[in-house]
């Protein structure tokens, strides 16, 4: 499994924009093959903060995610309504358990 991370900084005053174009990202990302999971959450500390996980089946899903029309029309989109850089982090997982929460 391929589990990826961003941390997206947010122009405070586009907000909200930029939490509709995210959302739309990950309804669409959520559709694609090999897509196990594509979630957008915001930082209750850095309200201004969101992050994207997403979980993939294997490499060859998360290529094709990352070779997407619909990712490089997101990118355009969501550009102007960055506040800084997003990172982006790759883990490639071998083994998954599934724990009891708080």
């Amino acid at each position: 499994m391929i589990v990826a991370l961003s941390e997206v900084p947010l122009v405070p005053e586009t907000r909200e924009r930029a939490l509709d174009v995210l959302a739309s990202m990950a309804a669409e990302s959520r559709a694609e093959a090999g897509v196990v999971d594509y979630r957008v959450t915001t930082d209750v500390e850095e309200p201004n903060v969101a992050h994207i996980v997403e979980r993939y089946e294997d490499e060859a899903a998360f290529d094709a995610h990352e070779n997407s029309a619909h990712l490089d029309a997101f990118q355009s989109e969501i550009a102007p309504l960055i506040d800084g850089e997003a990172t982006l982090y790759r883990y490639a997982v071998e083994r998954e358990d599934v724990l009891p929460g708080p």
